[in-house]
């Protein structure tokens, strides 16, 4: 930075004139490494974007015979989306108040509003991770942007999820617990499940592709993970001791505002749900940028 002499003698206000160089940081703007990288992020989202929307007719129809192929051949069809958590809710009303009477009021339904989306989640975790492996005669002979493939997966099993959800409605107001309008939450809860989940089903899908043990270790890890979940048991119930697992349990909250929703008929805390989001946000760019650094490879190793 300098002065002009000229109207340093005069007595004019100093125009300053700003000099490049080493000593002389002007920020982000000035940073052309960082800008340039800032600007290939945005481009590369822009690009993917796109081509996932030119091939949304593939991911609607791809998901639609997901949702028809699990039904068919059967008598009643989709009427088994209903009929089936109507059967575990008679079981689970039938076996915890008759058999094993557990000191939660209402407990079949603190069980179900927590069972079914913890359901989706890990059944979409289950069958993401194998779907690069059992699609690679797809990969080796088609071109299609492979993030469709953990994309269809966990889209699927939500609508399995939203399919169950009418027999959840319908047994709130038979055993005397009113619908609220804190249910108008329920988009919410969903779309950060939603973007949780897909994170880490690009992360383990990738990896799976390339170490095929992590299939195998999957079970016993949903296993631990559903009992370190609050699903079946109120998060009061946590000892003090170890109440640090459920806020590293990017599920925990959410299952929280499940239960705050359905069962407690209150908003949930708006902190679990921003930590649970933050943490989603994080997982999902972890797992599409390794799905997308290793993705050329794929074919290669399925």
């Amino acid at each position: 930075m300098a002065f002009s002499g000229r109207e340093a003698r005069r007595g004019a206000p100093p125009r300053l004139t700003l000099r490049s160089g080493a000593g002389y940081n002007t920020g982000c703007a000035g940073d052309p490494a960082l800008l340039g990288a800032f600007t290939r992020l945005i481009t590369k989202i822009k690009n993917k974007s796109a081509e996932l929307y030119r091939y949304r007719e593939m991911f609607l129809g791809l998901v639609s015979r997901e949702v028809r192929a699990r039904y068919k051949g059967s008598a009643m069809g989709f009427l088994w989306s209903l009929l089936n958590p109507l059967m575990l809710l008679t079981i689970y009303s039938l076996v915890f108040a008759v058999y094993m009477r557990i000191g939660v009021e209402n407990y079949a339904l603190f069980l179900f509003c927590g069972l079914l989306p913890w359901t989706w989640f890990s059944t979409s975790i289950q069958n993401a991770t194998t779907s690069i492996t059992t699609n690679a005669g797809l990969i080796k002979k088609v071109y299609f942007p492979h993030e469709l493939l953990p994309l269809i997966n966990v889209t699927t099993n939500l609508v399995n999820y939203v399919f169950s959800l009418p027999v959840l409605f319908a047994f709130m107001p038979f055993i005397g617990v009113p619908l609220t309008w804190h249910l108008l939450y329920l988009p919410l809860i969903i779309a950060v499940q939603y973007l949780l989940t897909l994170g880490i089903a690009l992360l383990l899908c990738t990896l799976n592709a390339f170490y095929r043990d992590v299939e195998q270790l999957l079970t016993p890890l949903m296993m631990a993970w559903f009992y370190v979940t609050p699903v079946i048991y109120p998060e009061k119930m946590i000892p003090a001791g170890f109440k640090f697992i459920y806020f590293l349990n990017p599920m925990a909250p959410l299952m929280g505002a499940y239960h705050d929703v359905f069962y407690y008929g209150r908003s949930p805390d708006p902190m679990h749900l921003l930590y649970s989001l933050g943490l989603g946000v994080i997982l999902f760019v972890i797992g599409y940028a390794y799905f997308y650094r290793r993705k050329f490879s794929f074919a290669e190793v399925v």
